[in-house]
């Protein structure tokens, strides 16, 4: 793996009055570029126009948002952090991780309250809380690339579809950190990355993100997917989640469940890799997952050019649900959860953890 430095995706610059600093993934593959965000709606833009994408690195962005221009009044601090958490709630609506975050930061503000803490002692509980999600986030990552990397084949082939890398992430990602721990393994295997239309996630960030990394990837066009399988190029398909519902049904990018039938179809297991925190157990199926609808522009004029007809109708979801009984195994940073049932995930989210406990 090369020996230099990945851009970070979300960092916070200077001290308490200091600003968000994000890799502007719209200028991606063509130029490295960061966004700085000092104020709320510069990171509700962000998060919204996709600056910033991914549930772990959309939810690490909210946190450190809301911290932004809370030194700058010394009274009205709780106020003014739930007026924040309020509006970067209407950003995007399937990645759980955001709400996560909010709700994080927010409980937080309530437990300092009742402590009595006030002024630059609660200011500084509540950086600490949003540094310590980031850090959590890093953590997770490098134990979901521990208990996933065994599954990587040595020798064969990986399909993966939009990007589930270091840049939807505060760490290494969640599939590609399974990729990047069995490289480091000493594995060789070739990636397989979906283009991921309508944005091309996978050609403008995943073969970006893992060519960084010096690993063997070939970039192929979503409607290739089942051609590569047929051929017997693919071993292993390996995505992320945006949310998981209680039985395991997952969101994901749109495409993933198409993915999950060809890999069925093939005899090839196909694994979903999320945090603990994008299990949403409130949901008991994918039927609820609230699915994002984007601008029909990104289907007829993508990227600037035209590609179809004036008044053409569009039907533009970000997102799918794949059903839990296409997923092999849920990758997680406490273990690989299989098979995907509501016993198994709650037995596992709930037996480690009291967040999950009913």
């Amino acid at each position: 793996m090369t020996d230099a430095p990945f851009p970070p995706t979300v960092a916070w610059m200077g001290g308490p009055d200091g600003y968000v600093r994000l890799l502007d993934q719209t200028r991606l593959p063509g130029k490295v570029t960061f966004c700085d965000c000092r104020t709320v709606e510069d990171i509700w833009e962000a998060i919204r126009s996709l600056r910033v994408r991914g549930a772990p690195a959309i939810g690490v962005a909210a946190a450190l948002g809301v911290l932004l221009g809370l030194t700058r009044e010394p009274a009205g601090i709780a106020e003014r952090l739930r007026a924040a958490s309020a509006r970067l709630r209407s950003s995007r609506p399937t990645a759980v991780n955001l709400f996560w975050a909010l709700d994080r930061m927010e409980r937080s503000l309530e437990r300092a309250s009742a402590g009595g803490l006030g002024g630059e002692r609660l200011l500084y509980r509540l950086h600490a809380e949003a540094w310590e999600i980031a850090e959590e986030d890093r953590r997770l990552c490098a134990m979901i690339g521990e208990h996933g990397a065994d599954l990587v084949p040595d020798g064969g082939g990986v399909l993966t579809h939009c990007n589930a890398g270091a840049l939807a992430t505060a760490g290494d990602g969640t599939a590609l950190a399974v990729l990047y721990r069995a490289a480091a393994r000493g594995k060789r295997f070739t990636v397989f990355a979906d283009e991921t239309r309508p944005l091309l996630q996978g050609a403008r960030l995943t073969a970006w993100e893992l060519i960084q990394h010096d690993l063997d990837v070939v970039l192929i066009c979503d409607s290739a997917a089942a051609q590569v399988m047929k051929e017997g190029r693919v071993q292993l398909a390996i995505v992320g989640a945006d949310r998981i519902a209680g039985n395991g049904d997952a969101a994901n990018k749109i495409g993933t469940y198409g993915i999950a039938i060809l890999a069925r179809a093939h005899g090839i297991p196909f694994y979903v890799a999320a945090p603990s925190s994008s299990f949403d157990l409130g949901l008991p199926d994918g039927s609820a997952i609230p699915i994002e609808q984007r601008d029909p522009r990104e289907v007829t004029h993508g990227f600037g050019g035209q590609t179809a007809p004036d008044g053409v109708r569009v039907y533009n979801p970000a997102f799918d649900v794949t059903p839990a009984d296409l997923i092999a195994g849920l990758i997680t940073e406490l273990g690989v959860i299989q098979p995907v049932t509501e016993a198994t995930v709650a037995d596992a989210l709930r037996a480690t953890s009291p967040a999950f406990a009913g």
